[in-house]
C-alpha cells in the first residue's frame, strides 16, 4: 500500500512538471485512474492533451501483463480494407483468462484519420486501435487512448521560429512523447535527428526534415525497439570516447 502511494506521489509530481497549466480538476482525474490503474506518468502510460488524459498503447500492454492476460488476438477485416487507398480495420479480442469469453474491439485507419507523421504506417495504425479499444473494455478503462486520437494536430497549431525552422510545438510534442513512451535517451535522440537531418544543429534543420525524422523515429520504434537503442547508444558511447 505504502509502494502504490509513493508511486502515486512520483507521477503526481512528474506530470505537474511536465504539463504546467494542469488545472486542480485535471489533477485530481490523474489521481483516480492512477488509484484505480497502477499506472505511471515516468513511464509513459499516460499522457495530457489539450483538456483531458489519454492512456498510451505501452500503459495498456503494462496493464495487461500486471493482470496477467491470458492472450490477445489481432485479426484484419478483409472486407472493410482497401490497401491502395491505404484504408485498413482490424478486430482484436482480449482473454483475460484460459476461460474468459474474450473482449472484443475495433479499429480502423486511412490516410484521412491519422497523423501526417505516421501515413504509410495505416495498417499498424489500425491493428494498435483495435488491441487499445479491447484493452480498455476488459481492464474498464474511462479514458481514450492515446493512438485512437485522429491526429496528433489536435491542438491549435503554433506559430515556427523566427527562421521559420524547428519550433512547431505539434512536431515537439510528438517527439516527447516518442521518448517518453520508448524510455529513449533524449540527448542521443537529438543527436540522431541532427544526422538524420543532415545539418550541423537541430534549430538548422527545417520542419520538413524533422517531421520526416520524427516519422522515422515512430516507425524505428515500434518496428525494432532493441535495433534503435543500439543505435542510440552509439551516439552516448561517441560522446563519451571524445570526452
Amino acid at each position: 500500500m505504502e509502494r502504490n502511494n509513493d508511486r502515486r506521489k512520483t507521477s503526481m509530481k512528474i506530470a505537474r512538471k511536465m504539463w504546467k497549466n494542469l488545472s486542480r480538476q485535471d489533477l485530481v482525474a490523474l489521481a483516480e485512474i492512477l488509484d484505480q490503474h497502477k499506472f505511471s506518468v515516468l513511464n509513459g502510460d499516460l499522457i495530457y492533451l489539450v483538456t483531458g488524459w489519454y492512456v498510451t498503447h505501452s500503459g495498456l500492454l503494462g496493464l495487461a501483463r500486471r493482470n496477467r492476460c491470458a492472450g490477445i488476438h489481432a485479426q484484419v477485416m478483409k472486407n472493410y480494407c482497401d490497401p491502395h487507398s491505404r484504408r485498413w480495420a482490424f478486430v482484436a479480442t482480449v482473454y483475460k483468462s484460459r476461460t474468459c469469453r474474450g473482449f472484443v474491439g475495433y479499429g480502423d485507419a486511412d490516410p484521412s484519420n491519422v497523423s501526417p507523421l505516421v501515413h504509410g504506417a495505416e495498417m499498424r495504425v489500425a491493428e494498435t486501435r483495435a488491441v487499445n479499444r479491447a484493452l480498455r473494455k476488459a481492464y474498464g478503462i474511462g479514458i481514450c487512448s492515446v493512438e485512437e486520437v485522429g491526429s496528433f494536430s489536435t491542438k491549435a497549431p503554433q506559430p515556427a521560429n523566427s527562421n521559420g525552422n524547428f519550433g512547431g510545438r505539434t512536431v515537439r510534442d510528438r517527439l516527447c512523447q516518442l521518448i517518453r513512451q520508448h524510455k529513449l535517451d533524449a540527448t542521443a535522440v537529438k543527436c540522431y535527428a541532427t544526422e538524420f537531418c543532415g545539418v550541423k544543429a537541430l534549430r538548422d534543420a527545417t520542419r520538413e526534415q524533422v517531421e520526416k525524422f520524427v516519422e522515422h523515429l515512430a516507425e524505428q520504434a515500434e518496428k525494432d525497439r532493441n535495433a534503435l537503442l543500439c543505435r542510440l547508444n552509439s551516439y552516448s558511447n561517441s560522446k563519451a570516447g571524445a570526452a
